[in-house]
């Protein structure tokens, strides 16, 4: 196609579209990821529940400010629980927290295992 049928085509602007659609597209920025560790002790938790029969699926999001990973009873239902790790808060009340459906934070900490102590509740048996 010639320069001039481009131009009568897109009624004169066809360079200023290319240009609108190569700005319009933002470099992707830094995310934020578990990490080796911090995957494991998560999947362990996890691994467990599930051997229990409470839990059966989970997601896991990398997004700019936050990383999560999402607990399910079910597939279809919403998530159980939300292990978020933010690293802007390292330094305040701690990086990460267990998040409740209902939207409460049940525990916020520095120390992974310590946080996810609030759902890995071990059963005692009771003498009576």
């Amino acid at each position: 196609m010639a320069e001039g049928e481009d131009k009568e085509r897109f009624g004169g602007r066809a360079g200023h579209l290319a240009l609108a659609a190569v700005n319009q597209q933002k470099p992707p920025g830094p995310t934020t990821a578990f990490d080796r560790r911090e995957l494991r002790e998560i999947l362990q938790v996890y691994g467990r529940k599930v051997a229990d029969g409470e839990w059966r699926d989970y997601a896991i999001d990398h997004l700019r400010e936050e990383a999560i990973f999402s607990i399910y009873r079910r597939t279809s239902e919403m998530p159980l629980y939300r292990i978020v790790k933010e690293p802007r808060l390292a330094q305040r009340q701690g990086a990460y927290s267990v998040v409740a459906a209902s939207g409460h934070i049940l525990k916020r900490g520095h120390d992974l295992g310590r946080v996810l102590s609030v759902i890995d509740r071990k059963l005692k048996l009771v003498g009576a």
